[in-house]
């Protein structure tokens, strides 16, 4: 959560894929970010939007209920206009969703698709809940920039694993199909060789043996 409007931006320039961010709907508040796990937003080998669009739905959907809850009472309690007020509205989106453009003030966001972000209506505080999550806060300096340096360093990493476990088990697959394939040919070959030899011999006699070869010249 950023404390003012430069905190908001640089929040904007560094979020993470994973992030989904909180606002109070028309009205001035804190960015509130929810991190979710690393690889919950994996949109490598995405072919088109429509499946990226569902990968980012998915990931809210993972989301329990009461986390929503909590991230809606944390984003009214830091909003000056309102914590004041008895309800309001609650805008959430994946950080994929916002938009910074030129013009836009500093702390200022839009979105690349309204349609793509939810609101939580009539929210109204809940003094337990807020109470519970002002005992967790924790303050502390942030260099949002390395911190997005070693997310992207780390996220590499997962991805050059997993490429090289699928080319391992491809490699694998290719071998044992080899396998299979030459042992269908030795047994094919060993029928064959059976078949052909069939009935040629029957006492094994050197006699026996000069009239087979006569019988082929």
């Amino acid at each position: 959560m950023g404390k003012d409007k430069y905190e908001n931006e640089e929040l904007l320039k560094y979020g993470f894929p994973e992030d989904i961010w909180f606002h109070v709907d028309k009205l001035s508040s804190a960015h509130v970010y929810l991190r979710l796990p690393p690889g919950s937003v994996d949109l490598a080998g995405v072919k088109d939007k429509a499946e990226a669009k569902q990968r980012l739905l998915d990931a809210i959907a993972s989301v329990p209920e009461e986390i929503l809850a909590e991230m809606a009472q944390l984003t009214k309690e830091n909003s000056i206009e309102g914590c004041k007020a008895a309800q309001c509205d609650i805008v959430y989106t994946p950080f994929l969703n916002l938009k910074k453009e030129d013009h836009m003030e500093v702390g200022q966001v839009g979105f690349k698709e309204e349609s793509f972000r939810t609101l939580m209506r009539n929210v109204a505080k809940d003094k337990d809940v807020v109470k519970k999550l002002e005992k967790t806060r924790v303050e502390k300096q942030v260099d949002l920039a390395k911190e997005k340096e070693q997310r992207d360093n780390e996220e590499r990493a997962r991805r050059r694993k997993i490429i090289e476990e699928r080319k391992k088990a491809e490699k694998e697959e290719a071998k044992r199909h080899a396998e299979e394939k030459e042992l269908q040919s030795y047994a094919a070959l060993q029928h064959l060789e059976k078949t052909t030899n069939a009935g040629v011999s029957k006492t094994g006699s050197i006699e026996e043996c000069r009239q087979i070869e006569e019988d082929f010249m």
